[in-house]
């Protein structure tokens, strides 16, 4: 199969690898012509240092190349999505399969990435998620993820290229809730590096992830996703991943920030797009749209963009209102 990935960061050039060891044709777009021309060149990637890049690995920065692809991903950072769909579009070919493996949502429109993807290019858009750190993948260390889209066929076409002895690929209806998961665990990793960098322990760190897990699958069911997403890969299997470790860009920032390293300095030293900072904005929107309470959200969308003390804001959620961990009167039925 002729297959683009649209997005030469570390997610992007991890997936290129994989798909080019699986028997596929391959090209890497870059959005900037240097870079291409200095991965074409030298055969590294600065967000994946230690991996030289395959010999087959074609590279481009020309929207126009995906006019012969069979299938194209989407791996850009989460703000670049729309444009570069919009960009591709003219080229994608009728029965082009369009995947998007970009963890976010747009923060003025709510929508998740397959979403404005479809809106940009027409076409139904298969997203893949799960715990899978591009610095892991890439070396062919073993994970699993999903493809989710409401047309099956769709979703096991992109099963089948991807699969593969490190990579176990699970298929599933429920695009809204693998992509929740995907942009959300990155505010609670956020977080989680927040209280690590505070000094807090493991005791914290597990009520945090699993506080953020019921709020977002709070959010997920008021727009239709499906509880049982949350418990699966792109759920709880991705925010244990990102929480937990030092290749999260989002725990990094989040430990610098409980340092007392400002916001956007904080973001500048980990060196890459931190989603979070971006997934928090969009998410508290998300909550108030939809009337669903995020305690946890609304901690971090005060930190990041209230410069609110991180010690207050903990000590506010700890003495909130006492509640039951579960309903009773749904228990009882």
């Amino acid at each position: 199969m002729k297959i683009l990935v649209a997005g030469s960061g570390g997610w992007g050039t991890a997936l290129a690898i994989l798909l080019l060891k699986n028997g596929h044709d391959v090209t890497l777009w870059s959005y900037c012509e240097e870079e291409s021309r200095s991965l074409a060149q030298t055969h590294r990637n600065p967000f994946l240092p230690e991996i030289e890049l395959p010999q087959a690995l074609k590279y481009t920065f020309e929207p126009s190349s995906a006019q012969d692809k069979e299938m194209v991903v989407f791996a850009t950072p989460s703000f670049a999505v729309r444009s570069t769909a919009r960009s591709f579009a003219p080229y994608l070919q009728k029965e082009a399969v369009i995947v998007s493996v970009t963890k976010g949502i747009e923060d003025d429109s709510g929508c998740r990435m397959s979403e404005l993807i479809a809106q940009e290019t027409g076409k139904a858009v298969v997203a893949l998620s799960g715990p899978s750190h591009a610095e892991e993948v890439s070396r062919g260390i073993p994970t699993g993820v999903v493809a989710a889209c409401a047309d099956k066929s769709l979703a096991e076409k992109v099963q089948a290229a991807f699969m593969c002895k490190m990579l176990r690929v699970y298929t599933s209806p429920d695009a809204i809730g693998v992509e929740l998961g995907a942009a959300h665990k990155n505010v609670i990793a956020l977080c989680a590096g927040v209280c690590d960098g505070m000094g807090y322990g493991d005791n914290t760190k597990a009520l945090l992830m699993t506080r953020g897990l019921a709020e977002l699958a709070r959010l997920g069911l008021a727009m239709g996703a499906h509880r049982e997403t949350f418990a699966g890969l792109a759920g709880v299997g991705d925010l244990i991943v990102t929480c937990t470790s030092m290749h999260s860009r989002n725990r990094r920032a989040g430990i610098l920030i409980g340092q007392g390293v400002g916001i956007q300095e904080a973001m500048k030293q980990v060196g890459a797009v931190v989603e979070g900072y971006y997934a928090a904005s969009a998410a508290w929107k998300l909550a108030q749209r939809y009337h669903v309470e995020m305690p946890i959200t609304q901690a971090a969308y005060e930190v990041l963009y209230e410069n609110r003390d991180p010690v207050q804001v903990i000590t506010g959620l700890m003495l909130r209102q006492e509640k039951s961990e579960m309903d009773y009167a749904e228990w009882a039925r």
